[in-house]
């Protein structure tokens, strides 16, 4: 049951790209509705069980404060998509695994293993082929800027896992640390928005359609089914589940949007997906027990 709600948690997120790439409009406007619309479920979610969460008020800010690098990493992201496509972006952001490594060899000194060492810098001329090398055939409206605002995004993507994993309790009910999470990506992306124009608050349909489904789906039904699935698998099956993610979202962006990489692009993503695979397995490999975070 585990796996299954896990790849099912997968199957959810592998739409977010798609459905904001449907939704076609302002990026911070999206990034907002995104989680403004998810908020109240998850309020009423976690209302429900409120009972059995234990948390301090120290996890319950942390989860806050995660919630505020998530707000950046999704302005990021979704700008992203508008400059390289839903495809591309999303397997870029899921580099994330890399910078996780990273991070922890510098903020928790956990020397990584020589192979992840070897993988970080495949990864990392495989974002460069992504960018397309500024050859007329790349794909994307701009792509080495989409390739730049992606990488962004990982990192954030990155520390929001870092802190999230702090937040997050085994026996809480998962709902309460996203909950907390997506209050501080609201919070964040109201403040990040007087830097970009402000945000347009009248719904209109299809567009928020598109919003509010992003926000039923990914947010809220995707991250709680992972919540719950991940902390009761084995650390190498977790590894494995973080790429079904970036694989299917190119899946579903080449058939709805008819996204072709070029060949070069494509060999970075090749490059990247193969990268990033090693690191979360070599990571999962070095951790005895089930993980109970959520990434």
């Amino acid at each position: 049951m585990s796996l299954l709600a896990a790849l099912a948690g997968a199957l959810a997120i592998s739409f977010s790209g798609i459905f904001f790439g449907l939704y076609r409009d302002d990026p911070v406007t999206g990034a907002f509705f995104r989680v403004a619309y998810a908020l109240p479920v998850l309020f009423l979610i976690w209302f429900a069980y409120r009972d059995r969460d234990k948390r301090t008020w120290q996890k319950r800010l942390l989860a806050f404060g995660s919630g505020c690098l998530m707000g950046v990493d999704m302005v990021a992201w979704h700008t992203a998509i508008g400059h390289i496509g839903a495809g591309l972006s999303t397997l870029i952001a899921n580099s994330q695994v890399v910078f996780v490594a990273i991070a922890a060899w510098l903020i928790l000194s956990e020397r990584p293993s020589r192979r992840i060492l070897i993988a970080i810098p495949v990864v990392l001329v495989g974002v460069a082929l992504v960018s397309g090398l500024g050859m007329g055939d790349a794909f994307g409206t701009n792509p080495v800027l989409g390739t730049l605002l992606a990488l962004v995004s990982a990192i954030f993507y990155a520390a929001f896992i870092l802190a999230f994993r702090g937040a997050n309790n085994i026996q809480a009910p998962p709902a309460g640390p996203l909950m907390e999470a997506t209050a501080g990506g609201v919070v964040t992306v109201l403040i990040l928005s007087i830097f970009f124009g402000g945000i347009d608050f009248a719904p209109t349909l299809p567009a928020h359609g598109w919003l509010i489904a992003l926000a039923l789906g990914s947010q809220v039904a995707g991250w709680l089914l992972i919540g719950y699935a991940l902390p009761r698998l084995p650390a190498v099956e977790t590894a494995t589940i973080i790429l079904v993610q970036p694989v299917l979202t190119m899946i579903w962006a080449s058939i709805i949007f008819d996204e072709r990489p070029s060949p070069i692009q494509l060999l970075g993503a090749a490059l990247v997906l193969a990268g990033v695979g090693f690191v979360a397995v070599a990571r999962a490999r070095r951790v005895p027990e089930p993980s109970p975070t959520i990434v």
